[in-house]
């Protein structure tokens, strides 16, 4: 695999001067695109793995459901913190190897996952699946740093695209694993499928020189002074969350809307509804070539305006039959996630470009907001949905995404 040189920029004190890996090249090869893709999404399906197989994982440990539900509620705490706590190191010290210990260590716990005996290792196993899955989030930022500028965003798109269809997809694939072969079955086979993305990575990688020497309390206390000091950064963090909100309030309704009146529909369905939504995440490449070409800046207005288009839509749905509600729901679940997912993108070519020496921390700062969005939007959409049924979640997507939107057409802030 050819190396690519890394370029970096300033980042204030403690910053390294700009070394180069090797001789630059005018783009990525797709073997190394594929496997950034690959990566990202093989790691990050990590932590969504457990949700279809809830129910059956509390019979086999004889676990109640409140304790099996605590699962998912840890694994996205530890992405969470693994987000804020660890993902700056990667401007510390050489991502390829963070990304090496981290592919390892979520190997160890899925496989330890695997035999758990017992509710307790299971909650621990998960917490540390969470904590290390974050990989996913050194991986792209590595992509950004070894795309050439004039393709960055094709580049990102191209991985983003590989993570968003690892969370979109990962569902859909433990639920058959689990039902023909054991929730178990599953756990190994995600250990072995991050472990051979750890291999590839081992061998297709080239070294990142670290940008800074500050100490790890300094690196931490430094995301502050960057939210500070960019006013593009928090307008990115600021909308992306916004369209988290009403992103995360579709997503963690709709089973339950659909098992009630008029549909009665089962778990099965909703599962089929994300693959709709993977449907939309394949436009991310698209959305980083038009970054590239017309700026990042027009392609969040783009995206943001698509998916408040596409929340709306639904506000039709009370005067469809049934049968017609339901693909009206699935047009707008394609075209609202292609949204966000372009929008994301072009976040993200923004703000890769705006200190590349502190790239780590920048998708931190960024993916901190998203996730902030994502909690608002599972707690606020169930609350509406018991409220004021699914016309209220169709109006808290519209009015979050419309709030997006309404950031993005702001005038730039300094």
């Amino acid at each position: 695999m050819s190396f690519i040189r890394v370029v970096h920029g300033t980042a204030g004190a403690g910053a390294l001067p700009s070394p180069a890996v090797s001789a630059p090249r005018a783009s990525l090869s797709q073997g190394l695109r594929l496997l950034l893709a690959a990566s990202a999404g093989l790691s990050v399906a990590s932590i969504y793995y457990s949700q279809p197989m809830l129910g059956v994982m509390g019979s086999t440990l004889g676990a109640s459901g409140t304790a099996v539900g605590l699962v998912p509620m840890l694994t996205q705490l530890g992405y969470a913190l693994g987000i804020l706590l660890l993902t700056p190191l990667g401007d510390r010290f050489d991502r390829r190897r963070i990304i090496l210990i981290k592919a390892a260590l979520l190997s160890g716990a899925l496989l330890l996952g695997g035999v758990a005996p017992d509710i307790q290792l299971l909650l621990m196993v998960s917490f540390a699946v969470g904590l290390t899955a974050t990989v996913a989030q050194d991986i792209v930022p590595a992509a950004a740093t070894l795309a050439p500028e004039h393709e960055r965003g094709k580049v990102v798109g191209t991985v983003m695209t590989g993570l968003l269809l690892g969370i979109l997809l990962s569902r859909v694939i433990s639920g058959v694993v689990a039902e023909r072969f054991g929730w178990r079955a599953m756990y190994g086979v995600a250990a072995a499928s991050v472990a051979f993305i750890g291999v590839a990575a081992w061998r297709g990688l080239p070294r990142f020189h670290p940008t800074n020497t500050l100490s790890y309390g300094a690196l931490l206390g430094s995301l502050a002074g960057l939210w500070r000091k960019h006013g593009a950064l928090r307008r990115a963090a600021l909308a992306q969350g916004l369209l988290s909100i009403g992103f995360s309030a579709f997503w963690s309704t709709l089973a339950v809307m659909l098992h009630g009146a008029p549909f009665h529909l089962g778990s099965a369905a909703a599962g089929a509804f994300g693959l709709a939504g993977a449907a939309g995440a394949l436009g991310a490449p698209v959305a980083g070539r038009i970054a590239d070409r017309y700026g990042p800046e027009r392609v969040t207005r783009l995206g943001a305006g698509l998916t408040v288009l596409s929340f709306a839509t639904m506000f039709a749905a009370p005067w469809l039959e049934p049968h017609h509600r339901l693909w009206l729901i699935g047009a707008s679940a394609v075209g609202f996630d292609l949204g966000a997912q372009m929008t994301l993108v072009a976040h993200q070519t923004l703000v890769f470009g705006i200190e590349p020496a502190a790239r780590s921390r920048l998708n931190a700062v960024l993916f901190v907001g998203v996730f902030l969005g994502m909690s608002v939007g599972a707690a606020t959409g169930s609350l509406v949905l018991a409220w004021w049924g699914w016309v209220g979640v169709t109006v808290l997507a519209t009015a979050s995404a419309l709030a997006a939107l309404g950031v993005r057409l702001l005038p730039a802030a300094r």
